[in-house]
């Protein structure tokens, strides 16, 4: 307490006239958007920063367990803000990038998982685990971060539904063929689940930057910004839940789940590019293959395997929204290069 004391002191000794100076100043740089650039810029910073003071202060953070869900959708309300009919209808004219990002996810993944969990010789219940994550769908958090990483953000939305709408049966099979275990998932909870935190939002967002756009464009410069201060508490919030997981993960469980998600996002992207896809396609898709839905894969591992099964989800769950906040913030700064848009409209010319 003795840090925010000090400020408080601090400004509590100034006069007027420095106050007042003080406040102009921010309210000039926060005009201009330096402090929110420099804010945007420093995300993966904050992200570990708060981690670990969430993972101190457990007790504190993991109380706003509940606000979870409606942070996420406000988020994807923030998302359907910057989206108009044109970028659905694009997808919908060409939905291969859809079709070849379900069909990496649903093949790359369980298959990358199996493979380091045997190497790493973890026990069969964590090469459970992980091969559960590996068969999941794509999960809310990869929309946010294509959003934060100036992706195609209506291409993560579609990938995002059809991988559930896929998983419904690829997950079970996917089970069943690498473990011999048959996985039954809740197809009307999933459904109704992505339909409240992710399509209800954005369609509502859409809606009125359609009907009132001149008026999302006085405040759009903060949408990032703002983005990114709730994406920061909801990571924070998921290591205050997972800190007594996070004590209990061994070295190699650790290693293996990093590789797990570093490699997906890498095949992701390599893979995308060779089928023809602009830049910001495969950044998306990337995200969308080393994203899963660790939620779901902790729900099924506890309820069909054990505890310990559960552990590679509630460390995926952590670490993806660290390591997809610093590609986020890596990939949307360079997007704004010259060299990137010439990448972009190199790759658009030639499909």
């Amino acid at each position: 307490m003795r840090f925010p004391r000090a400020i408080i002191a601090f400004i509590t000794r100034l006069n007027s006239n420095d106050r007042w100076i003080i406040v102009t100043l921010l309210a000039k740089f926060i005009r201009q958007g330096i402090l929110m650039d420099k804010f945007n810029n420093l995300f993966p910073l904050w992200a570990v920063l708060l981690s670990s003071v969430a993972f101190v202060f457990n007790g504190f953070f993991g109380n706003f367990e509940q606000a979870i869900v409606p942070l996420l959708a406000s988020v994807m309300f923030i998302m359907g803000l910057t989206l108009t009919d044109e970028d659905f209808l694009r997808i919908s004219k060409d939905p291969r990038p859809v079709f070849v990002g379900v069909l990496l996810q649903f093949l790359l993944m369980p298959i990358l998982a199996l493979t380091l969990a045997t190497m790493l010789q973890l026990s069969n219940q964590l090469i459970a685990g992980m091969v559960l994550v590996g068969s999941c769908a794509g999960g809310t958090s990869s929309n946010v971060i294509s959003y934060l990483a100036k992706g195609d953000v209506a291409l993560s939305i579609s990938m995002t539904m059809t991988s559930t709408l896929a998983g419904v049966i690829a997950t079970p099979l996917l089970c069943s063929f690498y473990l011999s275990e048959t996985v039954a998932v809740d197809t009307l909870g999933m459904l109704l689940s992505i339909s409240q935190i992710v399509l209800v939002p954005v369609v509502l967002g859409s809606l009125i930057n359609h009907y009132a756009h001149s008026a999302v464009l006085r405040f759009e410069s903060w949408l990032p910004s703002i983005s990114i201060a709730i994406i920061l508490l909801i990571i924070a919030i998921i290591v205050a839940l997972n800190s007594q997981q996070l004590l209990e993960v061994g070295l190699l469980t650790l290693i293996a789940v990093i590789l797990h998600n570093l490699l997906g996002l890498t095949g992701g992207f390599c893979i995308s590019r060779l089928f023809g896809f602009n830049l910001r396609q495969s950044h998306t898709i990337a995200i969308e293959v080393g994203m899963q839905n660790s939620g779901l894969g902790a729900a099924l591992a506890l309820q069909f395997f054990s505890g310990a099964a559960a552990l590679p989800a509630a460390l995926f769950s952590v670490w993806h929204n660290i390591s997809g906040s610093i590609l986020a913030s890596h990939w949307s700064q360079r997007r704004s290069s010259l060299e990137y848009a010439m990448k972009d409209q190199e790759s658009t010319d030639t499909n």
